[in-house]
């Protein structure tokens, strides 16, 4: 069978999200002709199998991500470096013992919170792209946009370069235990890091699903080790800095203030939790296993850090916590004795999966992106055999590596966390919004208006805090985000655009078409289905 990529691709005056996008029409496939037969018998029973089959052949996003893997995307995004290295931001603000543990659990409260809204959002649109998606859906294609730009342009590309630095600088830690790894070995390793990455998720979603399933379960044990360590120090008496009468015990005065910027370091703990959303098309029965995945994925991270944060204080005084940079490594190093160096191996372990999750979650963003007409057509391509968006993920790899070059990315992570918080916030207004603008909408699930209304008074307040305690760095965040507004108007809502550039972007992704070997995927109607039906009836 011989296989031509066609140059006539698309007709780039289309509306954004048309059919005509979607539709397979960049190969033309040249079969031998089949043998005739008159029996009506055998025609049936072909039909019969064509039609069986029609739906396991369709070149599209492949549903491969079960409940197990789902609630291990989530689990997996969530529990990062963060919660091994640096819990002590939590406790610096709190000024407390006491006060630290109810935030660390209120936190995984007010994400539980933004969890079943982005359930309910998830099954009533259930499109990948997750704010992204949601946003465009709602507020229209401007809103939508500046979400996406920042969030490809900064936010990903960086968080996935700090994560990918973390990994490499506890690899090589162990061979310079007197001083800092080489600056060129850390980019190095983070590198070859995202690049061997990269091409897992571009080979295989199963394998990349797999990867994930392995290191979340790692990340876990790690920190089931660190509780059964604890809960034994416990047992054994260690416990002072947890008695009632020590723990809360203020070194300073509380204010509004600092306790909200100490929810503001836990919910940076807790990030990663809408990150199932954002590949709601390849999940196996979303509207059963999005909710599911989220309902027991929430709870059971927030257990885990709150007992974490209890099992630090069996052996360390909050002084000693404080003035630790690494808690989990000396944690290992007072109690694990020769084993000091589980704590160091389970951190890169833990930023390995994070790498991956990001990857696989922000890849899926550009792609529905690129699919709404807001990045390039290419982006929207996936490999005709693999089923795996090979363009977006290699722009993803291509930015993340970008950014280690540039090499101040703590600061660039500090301007966009605000734009973080911000996006979540406007997409849950937006479900407050399509509930008064669309009523009857399809809802397989629909939360009670608390929900939404107790989410976006915390996160109003957190925001203003913010803005109060860091204007600089929110108004950096913001300015960042607002470049994409003259991008949107030239690059998006200019129609009427030269003939060289339409044909200039048409050769950009016909021989990206034939390096790639990718083509657009074929809509699965089934799952979109209630959402369009409902738009007649509102």
């Amino acid at each position: 069978m011989r296989m031509r990529v066609s140059s006539s691709v698309v007709n780039y005056k289309d509306s954004p999200g048309s059919a005509a996008w979607f539709s397979l029409q960049y190969l033309d496939r040249t079969e031998a002709p089949r043998k005739p037969t008159c029996k009506a018998e055998e025609m049936d029973k072909e039909k019969k199998k064509e039609k069986k089959s029609s739906k396991s052949d369709r070149v599209t996003l492949k549903k491969e991500i079960g409940l197990l893997s789902a609630c291990a995307i989530i689990i997996g995004n969530i529990i990062g470096s963060g919660i091994f290295i640096s819990p002590k931001g939590v406790l610096e603000h709190a000024g407390s013992v006491g006060l630290s543990l109810i935030v660390w659990v209120c936190g995984g409260g007010i994400c539980a919170l933004g969890s079943l809204c982005y359930a309910e959002l998830g099954v009533t649109i259930p499109k990948s792209g997750g704010d992204y998606s949601y946003v465009t859906e709602i507020f229209g294609g401007l809103v939508g946009f500046l979400l996406l730009w920042s969030a490809v342009l900064i936010m990903y590309p960086t968080t996935l370069a700090v994560i990918a630095l973390t990994f490499s600088n506890y690899v090589l830690q162990p061979a310079f235990p007197d001083c800092l790894p080489p600056y060129i070995a850390t980019r190095l390793l983070a590198t070859i890091c995202i690049l061997f990455l990269t091409w897992v998720n571009c080979s295989s979603v199963r394998w990349a699903t797999r990867i994930q399933d392995v290191f979340t379960v790692g990340k876990l044990l790690a920190l089931v080790l660190i509780i059964v360590v604890g809960l034994i120090q416990i047992c054994r008496g260690h416990y002072d800095a947890l008695r009632p009468s020590v723990a809360f015990e203020f070194r300073q005065d509380p204010s509004v203030g600092q306790i909200a910027l100490a929810f503001l370091q836990a919910s940076f703990a807790y990030s990663g939790w809408n990150f199932l959303n954002y590949v709601t098309e390849e999940v196996v029965e979303p509207r059963k296993n999005l909710p599911r995945a989220i309902y027991i994925s929430i709870p059971l991270v927030t257990l885990v850090y709150t007992m974490t944060n209890i099992a630090y204080f069996s052996s360390m005084s909050p002084e000693e916590l404080l003035a630790s940079n690494a808690v989990a490594v000396t944690f290992g190093e007072k109690l694990l004795g020769m084993f000091s160096w589980v704590m160091p191996i389970s951190v890169a372990l833990s930023t390995f999966g994070g790498i991956n999750g990001y990857l696989f979650t922000s890849s899926r963003l550009c792609f529905s992106g690129a699919r709404e007409g807001h990045l390039p057509y290419l982006l929207a391509m996936i490999h005709l055999k693999n089923c795996t968006p090979i363009p977006a993920l290699l722009v993803c790899c291509f930015a993340t590596i970008v950014i280690l070059c540039i090499g101040e990315t703590h600061n660039l992570i500090n301007y966009v966390s605000f734009i973080n918080y911000l996006s979540y916030g406007v997409t849950i207004a937006g479900l407050l919004y399509l509930r008064k603008k669309r009523p009857n909408l399809v809802r397989p699930i629909k939360v009670s208006m608390l929900v939404p209304i107790a989410y976006l008074v915390f996160w109003a307040v957190l925001l203003g805090f913010s803005l109060y305690s860091e204007p600089v760095v929110c108004g950096l965040g913001m300015v960042i985000m607002l470049t994409g507004v003259p991008v949107y108007f030239v690059g998006v809502h200019w129609k009427d655009k030269p003939k060289c550039v339409y044909r200039l972007v048409e050769s950009v992704t016909y021989i990206g078409q034939k390096v790639c070997y990718v083509v657009f995927p074929q809509e699965d109607l089934s799952e979109t289905e209630p959402l369009t039906a409902s738009k007649a009836t509102d």
